[in-house]
C-alpha cells in the first residue's frame, strides 16, 4: 500500500543525503543525521560525526518569493559569527545553498522564558553586540516588503485577510511616524522568533539569518517585543535597556515597529501558506497575526504612540 506522502517523503529524504554527501567537512566519516524542531522556512538538522556535531541547513522551496537572498544570509551570518552574536559558518555548499554552522549547546528559548526583566536585559546586550557587526550585505525595510508581498499576492493569486489593502494609508501613517526619531540602519536580524536565541551559559546567541539586512534598530527591539509577546513594562524595561536611558519617542517607535511585524508577517504567512511543503498551519498563522494587528489598530494606544513616535526628542 502507497501512501500519499511517500512520494514526498523519498524525495526529502535523497535531498537531505544529498546534502550530506556534498559537505567535504565530513567527508569520509560516519555520520549520524537528525531533525530538529522549529523551522518554518528552512529543514534544520544536527549531524554528528567524528565526534563532533554541527547544524546543518537545507532551504525550502520558493523562498526566492519571500524575499529571501541566500547569498545576503550567508554574508551576513558570517558578518554577525565575528561578533560572538551569529554561529560561526563552517562551511557553504553553494549549489544547493546549504548552510553548515556552528552547533550552540544550550537551551533554545520561548516567550515563557523571555518574560522576565533580567532576560529583557540579556536580549538589549545581544541585540547591542549584533548590532555591531560589520555591515550586513543588503537593507531591510518592512514597509518596502509589505509593497513586495503584495505584488506577489496579485501574481500568484495568494489569499490574504479581508479589508488588508484598505489598512495601508495607516499603514502610511505609521511609516511616516517612525521616521521622526529614525536612527541610523546597523545589521539587524529582522525576524527574531523566540526560538532564535539560544542560551549558551553566558550569551543570548541569535541564529537563523534569512531575512536580516541593515535596519533601524527600533525594528529588531520591535520585533522581538511582539514575538516574546512583552508587556508594556518589559517592553520598556527593554528600550531603556538597549539605549541605556528612558526615551519615550523610542519606545512609542518600538511599540509601532512590533506592530508593522505583525501586519507584514501577516503577509509572509499567506505567500508560505501557498508555496511551503513545510508541515505547518500557516494559515492560523496569518489569520492570528492579522487578528492581533487589528485589535492593536483599535486601540486607545495607537493613536498615543504615533504622536509619541512625532514627538522629537521627547525623553
Amino acid at each position: 500500500m502507497t501512501g500519499a506522502g511517500q512520494p514526498d517523503a523519498r524525495r526529502a529524504h535523497l535531498r537531505i543525503d544529498e546534502a550530506v554527501a556534498r559537505v567535504s567537512l565530513w567527508k569520509g566519516e560516519d555520520t549520524k543525521v537528525s531533525q530538529l524542531s522549529g523551522g518554518m522556512t528552512n529543514e534544520n538538522y544536527m549531524v554528528d560525526a567524528a565526534g563532533q556535531r554541527y547544524v546543518m541547513r537545507i532551504p525550502g522551496q520558493s523562498t526566492e518569493l519571500l524575499s529571501i537572498d541566500r547569498e545576503n544570509e550567508v554574508y551576513n551570518t558570517k558578518a554577525a559569527a565575528t561578533t560572538g552574536i551569529g554561529p560561526k559558518v563552517l562551511e557553504h555548499v553553494p549549489g544547493l545553498n546549504v548552510l553548515v554552522l556552528e552547533f550552540i549547546p544550550g537551551p533554545t528559548m520561548s516567550a515563557r522564558t523571555l518574560q522576565s526583566r533580567e532576560m529583557v536585559g540579556r536580549m538589549a546586550s545581544s541585540f547591542r553586540r549584533l548590532h555591531g557587526s560589520p555591515r550586513f550585505l543588503k537593507d531591510f525595510d518592512m514597509f518596502r516588503l509589505i509593497e513586495y508581498y503584495l505584488g506577489i499576492v496579485d501574481e500568484h493569486q495568494v489569499t490574504i485577510p479581508d479589508g488588508y489593502r484598505e489598512w495601508l494609508p495607516v499603514v502610511a501613517r505609521i511609516e511616516r511616524a517612525v521616521s521622526v526619531g529614525v536612527l541610523p540602519t546597523v545589521p539587524c536580524h529582522n525576524d527574531l522568533l523566540c526560538e532564535n536565541f539560544i542560551d549558551d551559559g553566558e550569551t543570548l546567541r541569535i541564529v537563523d539569518y534569512e531575512l536580516s539586512g541593515n535596519n533601524d534598530p527600533g525594528f529588531d527591539l520591535g520585533n522581538t517585543a511582539q514575538e516574546a509577546e512583552l508587556d508594556q513594562d518589559l517592553r520598556a524595561a527593554l528600550c531603556e535597556a538597549y539605549f541605556g536611558r528612558k526615551d519615550a519617542q523610542q519606545l512609542a517607535r518600538m511599540n509601532l515597529f512590533a506592530l508593522m511585524s505583525d501586519i507584514g508577517w501577516t503577509l509572509w504567512g499567506a505567500i508560505q501558506g501557498k508555496i511551503s511543503a513545510v508541515e505547518f498551519d500557516f494559515v492560523d498563522y496569518y489569520t492570528g497575526r492579522w487578528k492581533r494587528a487589528l485589535e492593536v489598530l483599535s486601540s486607545g494606544d495607537f493613536p498615543v504612540w504615533l504622536e509619541e513616535a512625532k514627538a522629537q526628542n521627547k525623553v
